[in-house]
């Protein structure tokens, strides 16, 4: 039950993270006027090598952390669902 609980919340707080920089990247789109690729991955990974004007938010390294504790829960999730109790 404690592993449920703490796979529960690694998981939900790495959606909640992850989206909630996925939203406002959407809302900071137009705003952009210089990219490469797609611009919702610009607006929230950026480059570097653009210069000094890049109109991107720049926040890769949290959204990359709301990703990991979210695939960290759905595995400790999974464990948990299929581990055989004696």
């Amino acid at each position: 039950m404690k592993r449920t609980i703490i796979g529960s919340v690694l998981m939900i707080t790495g959606a909640i993270i992850s989206l909630s920089l996925i939203i406002i990247a959407t809302f900071y789109v137009p705003n952009i006027t210089e990219w490469r690729g797609s611009k919702l991955w610009f607006a929230i990974y950026g480059a570097k090598d653009l210069g000094a004007t890049v109109q991107s938010l720049s926040v890769g390294v949290p959204f990359t952390v709301g990703l990991i504790l979210f695939i960290i829960g759905l595995i400790i999730l999974t464990i948990e669902y299929f581990s055989v109790k004696k």
